[in-house]
């Protein structure tokens, strides 16, 4: 029997691809479909919410990227193909409008249906308009001739009678309509539980709950599903294992504060060794490890937190500082300098392990693509990644800066990936998940037994 494959797109950001997303991941999970969630790009906070809605209480499905800047074709390829095996359907989150990438059409989500072979879903904001939706979704059905734009759903409907005339418009452009959203006042409010509110009680599943609830009595999920039949092959061969005289124990901050992880990047980790979570919040102590990960998060957002819980503090300094081997981004950066500045400008002491403070008092976006160069140690291979913060560094000593950083258009920008004994830190997330010698290479630089 066939499998189930489609991404989910629009015309532009903010037209619905998330809450129709979680929504059916969780339709089809209820159904009792084994389904894996994937999203376009780099954006992690997507990918957490996209496993909430798809797992189950006895079987994990982690949120996957899927990158074609930060990784290769074949990588992102072999990617798909690993994590669908056994799966029952697999939904893919686009990002952005569907042919909006890193110069042109290049990484955005069309590109990977293309790659992928998989036929899109648009979500259309209706809001304010009726046939003229007829235009709009033939110019997306034809633009690009190998792109299988199968069906609509459209987004902020009010009525019945108002669906009827996006119908017309689109079964008049070639595309299947397959059903409408809705605008809900209880849905305004279960989105907002997804934002920046990372905690186990934060109200996600609830709200995931009710997207789901509101969308299954007008969208056509048997229609869906029968339109995105494919035949998703059988996966690669594995990653190869690193070759090691023995495992080696690395430590994965994990917790409100530090919660934005590549799950690729994590089973690099596995393949490198053995990895103990634990949190710079609740625990008192690190795990035994030959590595420290400090991922990224909202560690502004626990200040106070962090900094009251000095064991902890002192404990990763001392690691720091008897060479350890340390890998931090962005939040573990913050967390890593000698202090933290809230928004309304109070200082909250850190580890202190790198000589510069950090602050969200005047909050500025800094976003982008970032190809990354490493020269101290000099790993061969060009690493790639993405930077999103608010904060910024307001004081720093004088810290080495090991590698040359430029965007995807190859313009070189001040972001540093900082050394300190054989700690490195910088506000770039890179993505290692197909060079995935990189953990390990740090740790045999470091004299770690290899």
């Amino acid at each position: 029997m066939p499998s189930h494959a489609f991404l989910i797109a629009a015309p532009s950001s903010g037209s619905g691809k998330t809450t129709v997303t979680l929504a059916l991941l969780r339709l089809l999970r209820d159904r009792g479909m084994e389904v894996q969630p994937f999203k376009c790009g780099p954006d992690y906070l997507d990918a957490r919410l996209h496993s909430l809605a798809a797992s189950s209480p006895d079987k994990a499905r982690p949120g996957i990227n899927l990158d074609t800047f930060m990784a290769s074709e074949g990588h992102v390829r072999e990617l798909f193909h690993r994590k669908t095996k056994g799966c029952d359907a697999a939904v893919i989150e686009g990002v952005m409008g569907l042919f909006d990438g890193a110069h042109k059409s290049e990484g955005s989500s069309a590109a990977i249906a293309r790659l992928l072979e998989v036929p899109v879903v648009l979500v259309v904001d209706a809001k304010g308009t009726a046939y003229s939706a007829a235009p709009l979704l033939h110019g997306f059905r034809t633009f690009d001739p190998q792109l299988q734009v199968r069906g609509v759903i459209f987004n902020r409907v009010n009525t019945a009678s108002h669906y009827d005339f996006l119908c017309d418009a689109a079964r008049d452009a070639g595309v299947e309509p397959l059903g409408y959203v809705p605008r809900n006042e209880a849905m305004l409010l279960s989105e907002r539980y997804l934002g920046l509110d990372t905690s186990q009680d934060s109200g996600q599943e609830e709200a995931v709950k009710a997207m789901a609830a509101h969308i299954a009595a007008t969208v056509d999920i048997e229609r869906l599903l029968e339109i995105a039949q494919v035949e998703l092959p059988a996966p690669a061969p594995g990653q190869p294992q690193p070759s090691s005289s023995r495992r080696k124990v690395i430590a994965v901050a994990r917790d409100e504060a530090f919660s934005f992880l590549y799950e690729e990047n994590l089973d690099a980790l596995r393949q490198c060794g053995e990895i103990r979570f634990f949190s710079p919040l609740a625990d008192r102590e690190l795990p035994d490890a030959d590595m420290l990960y400090l991922a990224g998060g909202y560690p502004e957002l626990h200040a106070a937190e962090l900094s009251s819980n000095t064991a902890m503090l002192e404990a990763v300094a001392a690691f720091s500082r008897k060479g350890g081997v340390v890998y931090a981004e962005c939040g573990g950066m913050m967390y890593l300098g000698a202090a933290m500045l809230s928004r309304d400008g109070k200082r909250f002491p850190m580890c202190g392990v790198l000589d510069l403070d950090t602050s969200i008092a005047e909050p500025r976006l800094h976003l982008g693509y970032r190809k990354v160069r490493m020269h101290k140690p000099a790993f061969p291979r060009e690493l790639r990644g993405h930077e999103f913060h608010y904060s910024c560094i307001t004081r720093q000593g004088n810290i080495e800066n090991v590698a040359t950083v430029t965007t995807a258009r190859d313009k070189q920008v001040t972001t540093a990936i900082f050394r300190w004994k054989h700690v490195f830190a910088s506000y770039i997330h890179l993505y290692w998940g197909e060079h995935r010698e990189f953990p390990q290479f740090l740790l045999e630089e470091a004299g770690v037994d290899a």
